[in-house]
């Protein structure tokens, strides 16, 4: 499932892009909205403690869910977690049962990179493609709105085998039959990192 998600990412990327030739290298790459997007997404760990407007939140699960899916079949479930209490009360749990590691990380607010905001994204059996176009589309909505988003899956394993932090997974209301797979963490950027290498080499063209 794992492997699905990521080349789902990697799939999105490439709808998204829809360039000819080196993308880096494009002439409408100074002026395409899109193409700078996504050259200047990057996954951020360090956010300011200000929480993300509705209005910002609305705009990127609505950028998710018209992300395009097999056969329209849309096997997502998005829940975007604004309330503050809600997030304070799992990483308690979280606190309790890994003091050590938090004791570790000077910087540590909470679970989910310090983020003010996540956005929790379940799905049905076998959708980690489809979820992966979802996720990307919502990253890139993000980046445009000046946010920044980091793809966490960490706190998908502490939630889904904490017995202590089912109170959680039951607060989120997923449907019978889907199964939480990824989290994205939402928030102002505290930080501006570099981009890491890309290997071009991978990219091929036919003529």
């Amino acid at each position: 499932m794992k492997k699905l998600f990521l080349c789902g990412l990697a799939f999105a990327a490439v709808l998204l892009c829809n360039c000819a030739g080196e993308i880096q290298n494009a002439p409408q790459s100074n002026e395409n909205q899109v193409v700078k997007a996504i050259m200047a997404r990057r996954s951020i760990r360090k956010y300011k403690d200000t929480p993300v407007e509705h209005e910002k939140l609305e705009t990127i699960a609505k950028c998710g869910i018209n992300a395009p899916s097999g056969m329209n079949k849309q096997p997502w479930e998005i829940r975007v977690v604004e309330n503050q209490e809600l997030i304070n009360q799992v990483n308690d749990v979280y606190k309790k049962l890994n003091a050590e590691a938090v004791a570790k990380d000077p910087s540590f607010k909470n679970m989910f990179r310090n983020a003010p905001n996540i956005i929790c994204v379940a799905g049905e059996q076998n959708s980690g493609l489809d979820l992966g176009l979802l996720g990307e589309n919502m990253m890139l909505a993000a980046q445009s709105l000046g946010l920044g988003t980091c793809c966490l899956g960490g706190p998908v394993h502490f939630l889904t085998n904490t017995e202590e932090a089912r109170f959680f997974i039951e607060k989120l209301g997923f449907s019978e039959g889907y199964s939480l797979m990824y989290i994205l963490a939402v928030g102002y950027p505290d930080e501006s990192p570099d981009a890491k290498p890309r290997d071009e080499a991978k990219v091929k063209f036919i003529n």
